[in-house]
């Protein structure tokens, strides 16, 4: 499975990053809520893992975003 981390906590995101590719899994990563807008909008990924508070972009706004344009 291919998964988007979208958090400004870098600790954090080292952290989901490790365990999703200790078990085979593929991640990329965004620091911000319009960095994981962008993503989200123009790759393929099975799931997200978004935090709520994020700079520039709430994880709330984005996940309303990517509903709205029947982004699943």
């Amino acid at each position: 499975m291919k998964f988007l981390i979208v958090e400004d906590d870098a600790d954090t995101a080292d952290y989901i990053a490790r365990g999703l590719r200790e078990q085979g899994h593929a991640s990329d990563r965004a620091a911000d809520g319009h960095e994981g807008l962008m993503l989200a909008q123009g790759g393929v990924y099975d799931v997200l893992i978004i935090d709520r508070m994020l700079p520039k972009l709430d994880g709330l706004t984005v996940v309303k975003t990517l509903r709205a344009e029947s982004n699943r």
